[in-house]
């Protein structure tokens, strides 16, 4: 073969060689075409905050308001998730003490410490 064929033979094998070994891949394995990892960060996020909402027994519109950067479809997602995992593992839900118990704690303590600071 003469030097021109050959730079042709290699230029029409090298595409098939690279289709041939790239067929077996999946986009994600393959750098730099798979999807943000900090998009997958924040639906996974939102997905536990509506899963952390169903098992403190928070409803939806709650856990809409206490989170109003997640997205609300993963929310719901998360959050019926959970729901059909506790009902199938008859698991009964926390209630939630956010600010129950904190604003009675804190008035303890500014009366301990007046009190302290008058003797």
């Amino acid at each position: 073969m003469k030097p021109n064929h050959l730079l042709r033979a290699l230029a029409l094998l090298l595409p098939v060689a690279a289709s041939l070994m790239l067929t077996g891949c999946k986009i994600e394995d393959i750098p730099g075409l798979g999807p943000d990892p900090r998009t997958l960060a924040r639906e996974a996020e939102a997905k536990a905050v509506g899963g952390g909402c169903r098992h403190a027994m928070r409803g939806l519109e709650d856990c809409y308001a206490l989170n109003p950067k997640a997205s609300k479809a993963l929310v719901f997602a998360g959050w019926k998730d959970m729901d059909e995992y506790m009902r199938s593992n008859k698991m009964e839900g926390v209630p939630s003490v956010l600010g129950q118990a904190v604003p009675e704690k804190r008035s303890e303590e500014a009366e301990g410490t007046s009190s302290r600071n008058r003797s």
